[in-house]
């Protein structure tokens, strides 16, 4: 078999794979070496080819398998089963334009370089702080699972009708180690896709992921040098352990305190230049040499380095940020390749029996499932959860292929072998989530307080305000606005979403409180930026408490988050950015539509009230008297009153500002004249009901302000809609304001907002809001639109739904939950913990 450029070769095939005997005298005279640079040349167009081919694979396959709620592993399998012998390696046509025999050694060399850095980033991912000895549940479940998938491994591997009768000892370590791993990354984004991270079943896998993943390692680097690359007992076995151990601690001993020192010595003001990320990757490869020579894989010694990173450090995003899309983009997809070229489905079904492959696939679903089970009997878990730890114990990635191409590497594993449990992990990965998906329905902890707006508040309960941010710009306004609203807790969360770059420990390190020391110190990468200036708030207030959080959901579903927070919180109103940031002309911009689809599913399923800040620049010096710069004048803030529950809370929220020095409120209530009531008709009857609740609403407040020289109050009385923002305009030429809060009022006209519905843009301000957020509207002053919380009006489904029946019944519910400020803190640390330490 030859060609142009191709070398002869004589192919034959075995069970350990594909034998390839070339033509000396023409590899001879095709490798002459940097003389000519010859192979270079041939080698260099292949190369690109491949890549080329891997990755416009990997992606269909990928964006095919999504929709299906399926994990990237099984892309990964799929991608390099496509390329097997069994469906397209034995075309003669694809052989020799994609991969020619003669340059497989070019591709897997850079496929191993691609794993070697990928189990680095795998190794810097890994928070070891979340292993407590504490946390008996997830050691029981970790290590039970673990010893009996082992077991079960070395019964499956000897089984007879699997595959060869004429095994080595090495190869069932191999089998048995990869049967049993599970893959951490890989079950935290599952449980990031099913809403569970924060859930204690959730918790409880997680931990045991991580002892299983490290129990794993420490089993693969014992089969690693206990046996040589002919699957026989390794001679220097010994030496072999004695210097990884020694490469071990030295890891820990100095390269961690090193790397920790050169950075704390090098990195000034927070910023870590690109030099830092290159001497990283270099690290990695040179620890990878080490181990290597020392008898382990490569791969040893890239995971340690990556668990020698310090954990807090901005270094390991830099590197995540440089080196994720590299891989998961061009490198990778050849290792998917080269798993795929070792696949022979054929030769496994004319070895193994339907009895065995039945047996084999069986096993591997219901071993852990029914070891975890069984566990949460004498665990006093639920028996929902602990079928769910166990089907997610069952996740593989990486880290499982990683073991099987170190058994066929060296071996010890057959292709016969390294097909069976290849295929077993696709089905599994294939089943875990979507039976996830379709079975557990984690049962709500039903969080009843009584709070759950601003105006029940009434000075008596503790103001607790949820703010989110997707981006720093945002920032600046929500804090100013949270300045001048007098919380005493604040939740301020940073939304980001759920991409292929975002890790596993970005997923779990979402509640973590920073140090105070350390606040002067903080890097400036965005999240930190965002976490420093609300924190700023509560240094310069001490009555405010606040605490940082990172949510990570993709964005159609980040409204879940969100609300989960928030009730579980007992947070009183949610405070969101609008969609559209302010452009340098002072314009509002285009916006990010996926940020206002997150608002809109806020408002439908907000377990409390929810304000909406449209920003116009309220940290920017304004040229009048009324700047937020200024420490001695007044802010002026303007709350416009049309009537209904909204515009009830937005007093509400506008009242709890008056009392600071700083603070200026104006109150305008536009009352219909007795022409519109009559013009109205049946709208009169009912702006009639709601007004009565807004006397008193309106009587209380005046009552109580009446001494407060800060406090105006007006009444306007206008014949319609466009009399209303006319009157509004005319305010504004009079006298700048620097806020206007506002009810929401979504889908209820008044007769002092007839003829405005057709203007509504923006359905997610309301008329009001969003006719002053308009670029037709001339004004200075920030906009914020605030919606009441209602039962009535809360749209969930299923187990999710709850339902007020009456304020007194309500409030005698509450009363465990409201005794003890204590207890309720204690409550949401041990939800949110999450093995973090504060």
């Amino acid at each position: 078999m030859a060609g142009p450029n191709i070398t002869s070769y004589i192919l034959t095939t075995s069970r350990y794979g594909r034998v390839l005997c070339f033509n000396q005298t023409d590899l001879k005279a095709d490798h002459t070496g940097w003389e000519s640079a010859k192979s270079t040349k041939l080698a260099l167009p292949f190369l690109i080819n491949q890549l080329f081919v891997a990755n416009f694979a990997y992606r269909v396959i990928y964006y095919m398998t999504r929709p299906l709620h399926l994990p990237p592993f099984v892309a990964q399998i799929l991608c390099g089963l496509l390329f097997s012998p069994t469906v397209l390696g034995n075309r003669k046509d694809v052989v020799e334009n994609f991969f020619p025999y003669r340059y497989i050694m070019v591709l897997e060399t850079f496929a191993n370089l691609a794993l070697v850095y990928n189990i680095f980033l795998l190794g810097l991912d890994m928070d070891l702080r979340m292993i407590k000895i504490k946390q008996f549940k997830s050691m029981v479940i970790a290590i039970v699972g673990l010893v009996v998938a082992l077991l079960a491994g070395f019964v499956l591997y000897y089984l007879p009708g699997n595959g060869d009768p004429d095994k080595i000892f090495a190869g069932c370590l191999y089998w048995s180690i990869a049967f049993s791993c599970t893959n951490f990354p890989e079950l935290a984004r599952i449980l990031a896709d099913l809403k569970l991270l924060r859930s204690d079943m959730g918790r409880t896998a997680m931990s045991a992921s991580i002892i299983t993943d490290l129990c794993t390692w420490v089993l693969f680097f014992l089969g690693l040098v206990m046996f040589n690359k002919q699957g026989l007992p390794n001679g220097m076995m010994l030496f072999g352990f004695v210097t990884n151990i020694v490469f071990f601690f030295f890891c820990i001993y100095v390269i961690r305190p090193g790397v920790a020192w050169a950075f704390a010595n090098t990195v000034k003001g927070g910023h870590v230049g690109d030099t830092h990320v290159w001497y990283t990757l270099v690290g990695v490869v040179f620890c990878s040499f080490i181990t290597d020579a020392c008898g382990a894989s490569s791969v040893t010694g890239a995971f340690l380095f990556g668990l020698s990173i310090p954990h807090d450090h901005i270094i390991r995003n830099m590197i995540e940020e440089k080196l994720h899309d590299y891989l998961s983009g061009i490198l990778m997809p050849l290792f998917y390749i080269i798993c795929g070229l070792r696949l022979d489905l054929g030769y496994l079904f004319k070895t193994t029996t339907i009895k065995a492959l039945v047996s084999v696939i069986s096993a591997s679903f219901m071993v852990k499932i029914l070891s975890t089970v069984i566990c949460s009997l004498f665990l006093r878990m639920p028996l929902r959860d602990g079928f769910a730890v166990g089907a997610l114990m069952n996740t593989k990635g990486t880290m499982a292929l990683v073991i099987l191409n170190a058994g066929r590497d060296r071996k010890s594993l057959d292709v016969i072998m390294y097909t069976h449990l290849t295929v077993v992990f696709l089905l599994m990965s294939i089943v875990v989530q979507p039976l996830l998906t379709y079975t557990y329905t984690p049962k709500k902890k039903l969080t009843s307080y009584k709070y759950r707006n601003v105006q029940n508040l009434k000075g008596e309960g503790e103001f607790r305000v949820l703010t989110c941010v997707h981006v720093l710009a945002s920032v600046s306004g929500i804090t100013r606005l949270l300045q001048v609203s007098n919380p005493l807790n604040v939740f301020a969360i940073h939304l980001v979403e759920l991409t292929g770059r975002t890790t596993a420990s970005m997923l779990i390190m979402n509640d973590q409180s920073k140090p105070r020391a350390n606040f002067s110190d903080r890097v400036r990468a965005e999240t930190e930026q965002i976490a420093e200036m609300f924190e700023g708030m509560e240094v310069k207030n001490n009555a405010m408490l606040v605490q940082t959080l990172t949510a990570v959901s993709p964005y159609a579903t980040m409204h879940e988050d969100i609300c989960t927070l928030a009730e579980d919180k007992r947070a009183s109103i949610i405070l969101l950015p609008y969609h559209k940031n302010l452009a340098p002309d002072g314009r509002l911009g285009e916006g990010n539509d996926a940020h206002e689809d997150v608002n809109h599913n806020v408002l439908k399923h907000a377990p409390c009230s929810v304000g909406i800040l449209v920003d116009r620049g309220m940290m920017n010096v304004r040229s009048d008297s009324s700047s937020f710069q200024g420490e001695t004048t007044k802010k002026e803030i303007v709350m416009l009153f049309i009537g209904g529950k909204d515009d009830r809370e937005a007093l509400a929220y506008a009242w709890r500002m008056v009392g600071q020095e700083t603070i200026k409120l104006t109150v305008v209530r536009f009352v219909p004249s007795q022409e519109a009531l009559v013009s109205a008709g049946e709208l009169a009857d009912e702006y009639a009901k709601e007004a009565q609740v807004d006397e008193e609403c309106i009587y209380e407040f005046n009552f109580k302000t009446m001494d407060d020289s800060s406090v105006t109050f007006t009444e306007k009385v206008v014949n319609d809609g466009p009399g209303t923002i006319a009157a509004i305009r005319e305010m504004e030429d009079n006298h700048s304001f620097d806020i206007y809060i506002v009810g929401r009022r979504y889908k209820v006209e008044t007769p002092v907002t007839t003829g405005l519905a057709d203007w509504n843009t923006n359905p997610d301000l309301g008329i009001i809001g969003d006719t002053l957020a308009s670029s037709d509207f001339a004004m200075q002053g920030s906009v914020l639109v605030i919606q009441q919380y209602s039962a009535a009006n809360r749209q969930t489904a299923g187990n999710n739904k709850e339902h007020v029946s009456g304020g007194a019944k309500v409030a005698n519910e509450e009363k465990p939950f409201m005794n003890s400020n204590a207890k309720e803190e204690d409550d949401e640390n041990q939800q949110y913990q999450m093995g973090m330490p504060k």
